[in-house]
């Protein structure tokens, strides 16, 4: 898949968690909260392509996606690495590196401020190593799925994570 000209990877951020565990960190820069950041702010879904076959198998339905949470201006996203470490991360909205952004979609609003955000993806991160993640059961959907609930009270579409919840009754039928 085409980056285009510029590589977007240097737009992924690193911050430490809070904590002195050295094998517990975040991938966020950290914020700067204003008081115009309180009150009601949007919250999207932000879903790219991982295959262009999702040309075809989006309108049935069905698709491979990668899936990030945009508030207050950053994008949070859960991806795999070899370490006992958080596997979330911080890119800029709609571009994340080496996926093809397909679409936004509004899920609702939060009422927490920037930084309180920040403070919530931070804790929320130590449940997301990414050592952890797995395409089935751990992915970046169902970091998303998790994560816009506890924000909005609202569920992502379905059709975002399918292939993953195809792949558990598969899995199901196969051990049975």
């Amino acid at each position: 898949m085409k980056l285009g000209t510029k590589n977007r990877w240097k737009d992924v951020m690193l911050l430490r968690l809070r904590c002195k565990s050295l094998t517990s960190f975040c991938l966020f820069p950290k914020a700067n909260s204003s008081a115009s950041d309180a009150g009601n702010v949007p919250v999207y879904l932000n879903v790219y392509d991982l295959t262009p076959m999702n040309g075809y198998l989006y309108w049935a339905g069905l698709g491979i996606f990668h899936s990030g949470v945009e508030v207050h201006g950053a994008e949070y996203a859960f991806g795999a690495h070899d370490y006992p470490s958080s596997g979330v991360f911080e890119v800029e909205p709609r571009h994340c590196p080496g996926f093809m952004f397909r679409k936004a979609i509004f899920i609702g609003m939060t009422s927490l401020d920037e930084k309180q955000v920040r403070e919530f993806m931070e804790q929320h991160a130590a449940n997301y190593n990414g050592d952890s993640y797995n395409l089935i059961v751990k992915n970046c959907n169902h970091f998303c799925k998790d994560v816009c609930y506890k924000l909005t009270a609202k569920k992502i579409p379905k059709w975002v994570n399918r292939l993953a919840k195809i792949g558990v009754v598969s899995l199901a039928h196969l051990v049975l």
